[in-house]
Parts: C-alpha cells; sequence; structure tokens
C-alpha cells in the first residue's frame, strides 16, 4: 500500500480550508493533512461577521467546519498557534506552541493561506486604546463589547466592509460617523447616483457621514483611550472608538522569511503553484495571480478547486482569473455591481433611475455585450446580468429588453418559486461554491432536504456571502413542495425514513397513533429511535393531531422548549416575562427590577415584540427567577405563540379607529398556550397608519372605521414577506374566531418547521380562504377545536410536574472550548 504523503496548510481560513475540502473529495487518503490557524478556533466564515456584529447571527453559527470535522477527517489542527519559520530544504513547518516550545511538522506539498492584514492609516494616534481593524471574530467582539460601554464610534472607510461595520455599531445602540476620504461611498463597487441612494438609505436609518474628509490625527484621553479624530481642514470630532476600514494587504511575511518571491502578495501560477518552490501552492487573500490578488470569496473558491485538482493529481486544472460581483450584507438594502460600471467614450450606458421608489439601474454595452452593471434597490436580475458578463453573451437580440430583466426574454419568470422552476439545471445557482441548480435539486431530492441549513451543508450554495440565499430558497420551496404535495413519500423527512412529512401526519391522524416509538413501528423507521430531526417533527404531529390523548415526549423538544428559556452563546439563558400585548403594571416591573438586582442578571432589554428580555440568567436560577417574578412565560421560547404587538389603540390615541390594545390582549389570552409548526407573531393596529407593523406578522389585524382588517402570511424575518389580504371583520369576536381557525387549520396542516408564509404558499391562499371564509361550519369546528386543544394547557413556568419540566436539568452547564483537535 502507498505511504500517504504529508500536505500542511498553514491558515485556517475559508480558502485552505475548501482547498482541503476539495481535496477530500477527490482522493480522501492522499494526504495526512495539518493544519496551523493562528486563530483559537476551527475555520468560520469571515464574510457573516457583519451579521455577526449586527446581532443577526452568532459565531457558532458561522462556523463553517466544527472541531469534529476535524477529527472525523483524521486532520490534525493546530489551533491558536503561529507558523514562525518554514524550512524548505527540509521540508518542516515550525510554529509556536504558546508555552515556550515549538511543533514541527514535515510536508510533501505545502499550502499557504496566510490571508491579509488590515491596513491602518500611518497616523499619530493609531496605537491608542479603542482603534480597531476589522478583520476577524476578536475585532466583531471588540467592537461588540465597546458598544456596550460607550456611545460614538467613528468608521474611516466608506468602502464594502466599512459601511458594513458602521451598520452593526448603529443596530448595537452607537451613534456611529463614517468618514470617507473621496466624494462618495463605495466608489470601487457603485457610480455616483447608485452611492447617493445608498447614502440616503443608511441616512435615514442613522448614520451619519463626512464625505472628502482626510484624518491627520487621533487624540486619547488621559486614560489613553481614544477621544477625537482630527482632519487636515482643522475639523474635530468627538469619538469613544474608531473602526479603520480602509484596505486590506496580502500578508506575505512567512512567505518573504522562506525567500518565496512576493510582489503585491505570494506570485503564483495558473496552478496555483508559487513560481518558487513547485512544492508550494497559496490560495486566497494572500495570493497574486497575474499580478491580482483577489479579496472576495467567489474567486477565492475557483483557486482552491484549481489547487485541489493539482494537489490530488487529478490532471492539471488552470486558473485564469475572475470576475467578480458584489453585494452589500446590508438587511434590507439591495445593490448589485458587476464588470466595469462605469463606462468610457467607447461605451454605451442604458439607464433606469427612480429616485422616488430607490431604484436605478445601470448597463454598460461594448461591441454589443455587456460588460458591466450597477444595480440598486432592485437586484433580482443580479445573477442573470452577471451570467451575461461572464459568458460574453451578443445582447443585440435583447437589447430593447435587457434592463426589464429575465423574465422579459422567452418565457423565463421571476415570481418566487417559478423564477426558480424556470431556470435550466445548469444555470449556476452560487458563484462563491460553483453550484448549479441542478446541484441542489438533485441533493434536495435524494437526501430528502427540508431546510435552507440542510441544502447549505449538503451543497454548500449560499454559505458563503448569501447573496444567493433567496434564490436558494425558491429553488427549495419548488422542489421540496412540488414533491412533497404530489408524492410526499417520495421526500424524506430525514435520513431515518423514507417517508415525507405529510406521509407521517397522514399515518398519525388515519392510524390514531399517539406516541412516537408507534409512529416509527408502524411506518417502519430505519433508525429506532429517530434522531433530532425527525423526533421535534413526529412529536408536534402527535400533539397537534390528538391533544389529550398522545403524550408529549419533553426530551424530543430543542434545548429552549425543554429549558422554557432561550439559551445564550455563552451558556447562560434569557427569560421574557410575558406582558399581555405589551402592557405592564408597575407591580410588574418591580418585581423584575427585583429578580433583576436578587439574581445578578448582567443584562435588561426591551424586545421588539414589547417585552422585557432578562439576558445572562443561570441555569441553576430559572425556576427561581420564574417564581420570583411571577408572570407567565413557558411558552415563549418555544414553537409557538411568541408575542402579540399592539399600539395604544383608540383608547389614547387621537388618530385611533379601534381599541387594539384590547383586542391585542384579547388574542393573546386566548392563545398563548398555542403549539405550532414554527413560531408564531401577531399584531394589532388601531387604526391604518399601523404602528404595530402588523403587515409582517402572521396574522396581522388593523382597525378601520368598520371595524377590522385582518392580513395572513408575513414574515419579518431575514427575508421578509408582506402579509396578504384576508378579510374584513366586524367585531372583536369575530377576529378571535377567523384568527383561531387559521391558526388550528395551519397547526394541522403545516409541517414542522415551516413559517405561515410558506405554509399558505405551499398550500395557496384560495384554499386557506376555501377552508375558512366560505366553509362557516368548518371554521367553527376550527376555532372550537383550538380551543379544545389549548384548554387546561399547563404553564411549565409554575406547573412544573403537569407540564413534565425535568427540574434536574437545572444546574450549571460547562462548555469548555478546546484549543485544537489533534487526529
Amino acid at each position: 500500500m502507498n505511504k500517504k504523503q504529508k500536505l500542511v496548510l498553514v491558515g485556517n481560513g475559508m480558502a485552505g480550508v475548501r482547498t482541503i475540502e476539495e481535496v477530500l473529495k477527490l482522493d480522501a487518503n492522499k494526504y495526512d493533512i495539518t493544519v496551523f490557524g493562528t486563530e483559537p478556533r476551527p475555520n468560520y466564515n469571515r464574510i457573516l461577521l457583519s451579521p455577526v456584529l449586527a446581532g443577526e447571527q452568532t459565531v457558532d453559527e458561522i462556523i463553517l467546519n466544527t472541531y469534529e470535522w476535524y477529527a472525523e477527517n483524521n486532520i490534525t489542527l493546530h489551533a491558536g498557534k503561529k507558523v514562525t519559520k518554514v524550512d524548505r530544504v527540509k521540508r518542516v513547518v515550525i510554529a509556536d506552541d504558546g508555552k515556550g516550545g515549538v511543533i514541527e511538522a514535515p510536508y510533501d506539498r505545502l499550502l499557504l493561506c496566510t490571508g491579509s492584514n488590515p491596513f491602518m492609516l500611518p497616523i499619530p494616534g493609531k496605537d491608542l486604546d479603542g482603534v480597531l481593524a476589522y478583520r476577524d471574530i476578536a475585532d466583531t467582539n471588540a467592537m461588540i463589547e465597546a458598544a456596550t460601554k460607550y456611545k460614538k464610534a467613528v468608521v474611516i472607510g466608506g468602502g464594502l466592509l466599512g459601511l458594513e461595520a458602521a451598520n452593526g455599531l448603529m443596530l448595537r445602540g452607537m451613534e456611529v460617523t463614517v468618514v470617507h476620504v473621496l466624494p462618495w461611498i463605495m466608489e470601487r463597487q457603485l457610480d455616483e447616483v447608485a452611492a447617493g441612494l445608498l447614502r440616503g438609505s443608511l441616512e435615514k436609518r442613522g448614520l451619519k457621514f463626512m464625505l472628502g474628509a482626510n484624518t491627520s490625527a487621533l487624540i486619547g484621553n488621559e486614560a489613553g483611550r481614544v477621544s477625537k479624530i482630527t482632519f487636515k481642514d482643522g475639523t474635530e470630532l468627538d469619538t469613544d472608538l474608531v473602526v479603520m476600514a480602509v484596505g486590506i494587504r496580502p500578508n506575505t511575511e512567512l512567505a518573504e522569511s522562506m525567500n518565496i518571491h512576493c510582489n503585491r502578495g505570494i506570485v503564483v501560477t495558473d496552478t496555483m503553484q508559487t513560481i518558487t518552490d513547485a512544492r508550494i501552492y497559496s490560495v486566497g487573500e494572500c495570493a497574486a495571480h497575474r499580478g491580482i490578488a483577489y479579496g472576495l470569496v467567489a474567486p477565492l473558491f475557483e483557486q482552491a478547486r484549481v489547487a485541489a485538482n493539482h494537489l490530488a493529481e487529478m490532471g492539471i486544472g488552470r486558473y485564469t482569473g475572475s470576475m467578480t460581483s458584489t453585494k452589500l450584507k446590508v438587511t434590507g438594502i439591495d445593490l448589485f455591481s458587476a464588470g466595469d460600471f462605469t463606462g468610457n467614450d467607447e461605451t454605451e450606458e442604458i439607464v433606469m433611475s427612480d429616485p422616488g421608489d430607490g431604484v436605478y439601474k445601470k448597463l454598460v454595452i461594448k461591441d454589443n455585450k455587456l460588460i458591466g452593471a450597477c444595480l440598486y434597490g432592485d437586484t433580482v436580475d443580479g445573477s442573470w446580468y452577471f451570467k451575461l458578463l461572464r459568458d460574453g453573451r451578443d445582447v443585440s437580440d435583447i437589447r430593447d429588453k435587457l434592463m426589464f430583466g429575465e423574465s422579459n426574454i422567452g418565457d423565463v419568470g421571476h415570481a418566487g418559486a417559478t423564477s426558480a422552476a424556470s431556470m435550466p439545471d445548469s444555470q449556476e445557482v452560487c458563484g462563491c461554491n460553483g453550484v448549479s441548480k441542478g446541484t441542489i435539486c438533485k441533493a434536495i431530492k435524494e437526501k430528502g432536504l427540508f431546510t435552507l441549513d440542510e441544502v447549505r451543508k449538503h451543497t454548500k450554495a449560499s454559505a458563503s456571502c448569501g447573496s444567493c440565499t433567496g434564490l436558494v430558497e425558491q429553488i427549495l420551496m419548488f422542489t421540496a413542495g412540488g414533491d412533497y404535495s404530489a408524492t410526499p413519500k417520495l421526500k424524506a423527512m430525514c435520513g431515518c425514513t423514507d417517508h415525507g412529512h405529510q406521509a407521517v401526519r397522514d399515518a398519525i391522524v388515519q392510524n390514531k397513533l399517539l406516541s412516537i416509538p408507534a409512529v416509527y413501528q408502524f411506518m417502519e423507521w430505519r433508525t429506532p429511535n429517530g434522531c433530532a430531526s425527525c423526533r421535534p417533527a413526529v412529536n408536534y404531529y402527535l400533539i397537534s393531531s390528538w391533544p389529550k390523548d398522545a403524550k408529549d415526549d419533553p426530551q424530543s423538544r430543542f434545548i429552549n422548549e425543554r429549558a422554557h428559556a432561550n439559551i445564550q452563546k455563552d451558556g447562560t439563558y434569557s427569560v421574557i416575562p410575558r406582558m399581555w400585548a405589551g402592557e405592564t403594571t408597575a407591580a410588574e416591573l418591580r418585581r423584575i427590577a427585583d429578580v433583576v438586582d436578587k439574581y445578578q442578571i448582567p443584562t435588561v432589554k426591551v424586545t421588539g415584540g414589547q417585552r422585557i428580555d432578562l439576558l445572562g440568567v443561570k441555569k441553576e436560577d430559572l425556576p427561581a427567577v420564574w417564581q420570583d417574578i411571577g408572570m407567565p412565560s413557558g411558552h415563549a421560547y418555544a414553537k409557538a405563540l411568541r408575542t402579540v404587538k399592539t399600539c395604544v389603540g383608540s383608547e389614547w390615541c387621537r388618530f385611533g379607529t379601534q381599541d387594539s390594545t384590547q383586542m391585542g390582549k384579547d388574542l393573546e389570552r386566548a392563545m398563548w398556550r398555542m403549539y405550532a409548526p414554527h413560531k408564531v407573531k401577531f399584531a394589532v393596529s388601531g387604526c391604518p397608519r399601523n404602528c404595530a407593523e402588523a403587515g409582517i406578522k402572521d396574522v396581522g389585524i388593523i382597525g378601520v372605521d368598520s371595524g377590522w382588517e385582518m392580513v395572513i402570511a408575513g414574515n419579518g424575518g431575514i427575508k421578509t414577506e408582506v402579509a396578504q389580504f384576508f378579510t374584513k371583520l366586524k367585531t372583536s369576536e369575530e377576529v378571535l374566531e377567523y384568527t383561531g381557525a387559521f391558526m388550528q387549520l395551519y397547526r394541522e396542516e403545516g409541517w414542522y418547521l415551516e413559517r405561515t408564509v410558506h405554509y399558505v404558499g405551499r398550500v395557496g391562499m384560495d384554499y386557506v380562504k376555501k377552508k375558512i371564509l366560505e366553509d362557516h361550519e368548518g371554521r367553527k369546528a376550527l376555532w372550537e377545536r383550538l380551543q379544545f386543544a389549548l384548554d387546561g394547557e399547563p404553564d411549565p413556568w409554575f406547573e412544573h410536574n403537569k407540564a413534565q419540566v425535568d427540574i434536574k436539568q437545572f444546574a450549571p452547564i460547562h462548555l469548555p472550548t478546546p484549543e485544537g483537535v489533534a487526529a
């Protein structure tokens, strides 16, 4: 048997680890692999640091490869260990072990993926406390911590990274000013018009801008922390934090010490080998290919595929360069640019501008080919324009329709899942990872994928920059939805069975199955005890199909539903007492304040759902906290009714037409114990001004002169979905009945983890209206079944035995994080 060669990777980032992944796909037994990383953690998605800073994701959620992955693939990982030297003669990598010694790793092939370093302006004060770069998790955590202590921040740099940093700090509660030396922001990605629209949108959110501002120095206070920024024109600006986002430089320090030729990066050939030493490869931001060092993920992954192909000796692939596109990771702002969007005397421009609606499109054409695109506000055709750019297609035959998008070319549409259905299987969906629609559809069908996370895990589509997430969701909805409704048994819930969600629901109802073991036995589950994916779903289907008869299994619920509190990233918990429709009393507030003091709870925050969140509660304190607060909240963390948001309504507001607060309290008290396929949120507004944001809730009730309007199937998540008009109602009793009937229909027919917007999209609005608006007896029966199911449902905060709460679970949790995993 051939002896394995030794492959060493220096740099545990996205490009290097992607190369390792590709090598493992091609030949998992070719190399003994060792990885060195300077950060004390496994490989993570650096691109998603912006959502982490903004509070939209956690660090755990952006980990790409866990410690277990390294161990499973027999990879020796030295996390938090810096390589100090490479002996090219003996072919040995030497690293500091952090304890005064060294770690040595011999190699046959070496991957240098040392990434880049942030550029810090060479100005006085750059070394002051409170002056940060924005490059890694440590920088992100430092910014998050600063936002808890300080109020004012300055971000130097109005490029992509700077704006994402500024937006994140603003969402953390800081007053943020973006300082940019040029006349408009994101000048490398946007023209002046699009940049102006973007700036206006960000200013409305609360960001401030100083353009054409040339920083001269940073001034510190007596404690040595930055307190002021000065400019060359003599102006000054007070600040507590300065983030420099003015560019990056390839990290070539180690390569230069090895006498590897560097010129604006580690110079590599088309096979990603260094021109100095053919045994050494370089991929990522540190590599200079044909004079260009790329900083975006798509070209880095293209490089990784070529390097892996060569390392695995699967022939010679060649990397010839990349065309790149840009998307800003600020929720709610859509922009896209690619190619040469500035144009010149030899190009033509097609421009559409609607500043009032916040839409701007600019297409640049040369020799009947699209060479550049700049889109703001409406980016749905970005991937199509990008494909035209890369393919070099002659657009003379579609020029008159080019501005109006792909939906106007032939029969291809962009109406939700219709767009996904119309795409050819060969069309690329995820540019970062080179994943086509056909690959995604095949994985969904063959592996029984049901969620976006599962698709990311199996295909990597949308797992990098995230700009294709919406399209991947459409493909998932079209492929899974079509297969489930037509032939549910062909679409497996998980790897434990060949049965789909609808088949399992039908079997439970038709055969009155009352326990998880009964379901598994009846449906001949492959895995006797199921798994973490199917057990919660089957448990929900049982209790929603046979209330009072089926036995709930608390151990088949997710951690938040078992602990009846929301686990946080540090192992502590969040407690949110229920405030009926956002209304509270002085007595309740006093009890909350006393609990905060008594149990030394570090953070108290008002939530978007008009409640008070106590963050940082120790698990062992939870039962006592619940008892001392004396307010219900056991269902606040479950797949259940979370909140009913209200405005003050006609009782106080001079514009109010209906008593929205009372209506909200009635709705919440009627349904607060209601488990559902997914979390559910209501809102009640007292007039059409809609201050309670009823238009993005699962059920929205809006007061009008004649009574109420009801909208359903909204969603305010990452992908906002506006609720659809459902019906007009006259009385509060009707609001309760129609809302309850819709919820029970969703409870009985929705698949587990399917939001109301996706349920309605799957069965159709006409179907829901027929069931509730047209079938009067059926509607009343649905409402009665919901009331029957909720009658006597225990509050797990106060009825531990009845709710089957395992009191023994409330003990301290210690989750040590290893520095690394040695295979």
